[in-house]
């Protein structure tokens, strides 16, 4: 029998998040509020793809680096849209850092990674190396 801890408030806080939060907030070790953007990861024939949705993010703002046989996705939201009006005014802000790592299969071409960003979405192309196929030698048996 599976025995779980009873959470009233965990489906208004999700729905909460839902709301109001796309992204929900953290605060990183040096108390900036941080967030984590959603990843897709899909491996074709001759390449994987890393997907990284990053609305409101500049090029100049993402920073893609190769360490330790991983690939580290890092950067920094600023968003500030002011609204002014004759009744109202209304600043609608949003600020964050980022961080993704990823472990890097054995079989990739590290020289010739690509990274490209178009309409808030940053898409990462991991070629992989082409490893030739060893003939096959048939050996008789007597």
């Amino acid at each position: 029998m599976l025995v779980t801890r009873f959470n009233p408030f965990k489906e208004l806080k999700e729905l909460e998040n839902r709301l109001f939060n796309y992204y929900p907030a953290e605060v990183d070790e040096s108390g900036i509020s941080a967030f984590r953007p959603t990843v897709s990861t899909r491996e074709g024939e001759f390449a994987y793809h890393i997907e990284v949705d990053l609305p409101g993010v500049k090029k100049e703002d993402i920073s893609i680096d190769i360490k330790e046989n991983q690939i580290v996705i890092s950067g920094e939201r600023n968003y500030k849209e002011e609204r002014t009006d004759k009744d109202y005014y209304k600043v609608e802000s949003s600020y964050g850092k980022f961080q993704r790592s990823f472990a890097l299969p054995e079989n990739v071409d590290v020289e010739n990674i690509e990274a490209s960003s178009t309409d808030g979405v940053l898409e990462v192309t991991l070629p992989k190396l082409k490893i030739e196929q060893a003939e096959v030698k048939k050996i008789q048996v007597k």
